[in-house]
């Protein structure tokens, strides 16, 4: 019988789990999420972070790399590569069955080159390399100088996963770098039928921003409590739309697509609901759409096998969308200096969660050589 995340699958929206540990791989889980219909996995620095330092899985392993005299740097690696290669190729069949659409995993360059366009470009070419699985993204941040990063990346073939994009011009501005990506495939004599990446547009955590700034507007004797809880969505609705004017064949894309190149779907991300008066599939409810992909923490995963919706939403009631971000901005909130603001703190949280891991690791390297 099929459960509501095959029967979103069958409408041609992707769910993929937005976390990884090495007891997920070991103990069974993934294989679990993948029989039941995920078919991708997406991770982050905060996620390692919790998983790493908020368990004894990689403990012993932690040991022996230690006893290979490797720095910080080298450790987070030795954890963290092991995980996303049995990860791949437990996700392979997927990757396989699906001629390349879904069955990916992705890590992230370090967050630290967020604003260094030639490092992201060096860094991702490595860890590309290293890992060494077609079935595997690397994500790369949403900033100004990753845009040049993921044309490079894209036009060296190399699968992106773009990451903390919150606006509308950062997501118009990353689909652009895709296409021009591919042209620069195309014309070196690649095959742009290899390339594949997703855009990961951030939701839930407009909603938290915009309502706090709505609650200060109501204090004031402002007429908002129809707008609580609408920005995310409609903010997401109107990237939808313009990812399928972008991606229409009848476009500037549509000579790529003759070749057999690849849309570049808007994958949402940030789904879980970050207030509890809200429903806690309101960011997967909303969202449903072909072409699309959702990564959704385990918690969602299991509420939307439980009470998901699973009608296409994303389509409906766009130029209500469009009323919501005028009101907004009659009211003075600016969504571009919002989405840009959550974007810099977004890196900001990778870096320190990043520095956070390493730390950590540098000080269990101090008190194994103490003891010993």
């Amino acid at each position: 019988m099929s459960n509501r995340i095959q029967a979103l699958y069958d409408i041609g929206q992707s769910i993929w789990c937005d976390n990884i540990s090495r007891h997920m791989i070991d103990g069974g889980e993934l294989k679990r999420l993948l029989d039941i219909g995920v078919v991708g996995v997406t991770s982050n620095p905060s996620i390692f972070m919790k998983a790493i330092t908020g368990s004894t899985d990689y403990d012993e392993l932690l040991d022996r790399l230690i006893g290979e005299g490797l720095d910080k740097m080298g450790l987070y690696e030795g954890l963290v590569i092991p995980d996303i290669c049995d990860a791949a190729d437990i996700l392979k069949p997927i990757f396989d069955s699906t001629d390349g659409v879904d069955g990916f995993v992705s890590l992230e360059v370090n967050p630290k080159l967020a604003y260094d366009t030639e490092g992201t470009i060096a860094e991702a070419k490595r860890l590309f390399a290293t890992l060494n699985r077609r079935n595997v993204m690397i994500k790369v941040p949403a900033t100004q100088e990753g845009m040049p990063a993921i044309e490079a990346l894209i036009g060296a073939g190399i699968n992106v996963n773009v990451t903390l994009i919150f606006g509308l011009t950062a997501h118009e501005q990353v689909m652009q770098a895709y296409i021009n990506g591919l042209k620069q495939l195309d014309a070196a004599g690649g095959d742009v039928t290899k390339v594949t990446s997703v855009a990961s547009f951030f939701v839930s955590r407009l909603d938290v921003v915009i309502d706090k700034a709505l609650e200060e507007k109501k204090a004031g004797g402002a007429d908002v409590d129809h707008l609580f809880g609408r920005a995310a969505i409609a903010n997401a609705k109107l990237a939808y739309a313009r990812f399928q004017e972008v991606f229409s064949t009848t476009g500037t894309f549509g000579a790529l697509a003759a070749k057999g190149a690849r849309v570049q779907r808007p994958l949402w991300a940030s789904t879980s609901t970050k207030n509890p008066a809200y429903s806690d599939t309101m960011y997967l409810d909303g969202l449903v759409g072909p072409q699309s992909v959702n990564t959704l923490p385990p918690a969602t995963i299991d509420a939307t096998l439980d009470h998901g919706q699973t009608q296409v939403a994303i389509t409906n009631d766009v130029d209500e969308a469009r009323s919501i971000m005028k009101e907004l901005a009659a009211l003075h909130l600016d969504m571009n200096q919002a989405t840009e603001k959550l974007r810099d703190n977004g890196v900001g949280l990778f870096a320190q969660s990043f520095d956070e891991l390493l730390n950590n690791l540098q000080s269990k390297k101090a008190q194994l050589r103490a003891a010993g």
